[in-house]
């Protein structure tokens, strides 16, 4: 069940202040594309890692493109949809990074 929570958050990953996303849920930096391994399912906050997702590549789909994150502490995979204020300078070279 997705729960809805969009707020605001100082980046663990380059420790500049994120602010929310206002059209749907802040997963992750837009500076930098890191994010936090704190959700089993999205919003839930169950997760008990924590520890940082590391962007390591882009998929696109038909809704648009995806973010590929690879939890630095477990190593779990996880994916999110790209946001509109994200660091396109970051985007594409996630595009031709191959990890």
């Amino acid at each position: 069940m997705f729960k809805v929570i969009d707020e605001s958050f100082v980046c663990e990953n380059c420790k500049k202040q994120v602010s929310k996303l206002g059209y749907s849920c802040r997963n992750h930096c837009p500076y930098c594309l890191y994010s936090k391994h704190v959700d089993k399912d999205p919003g839930d906050r169950l997760e008990e890692c924590h520890g940082l997702l590391k962007p390591i590549s882009i998929e696109k789909n038909k809704k648009g493109f995806i973010i590929i994150f690879k939890c630095e502490k477990c190593g779990s995979i996880r994916k999110n949809k790209v946001a509109d204020d994200d660091n396109m300078d970051k985007i594409i070279e996630l595009s031709v990074n191959k990890e």
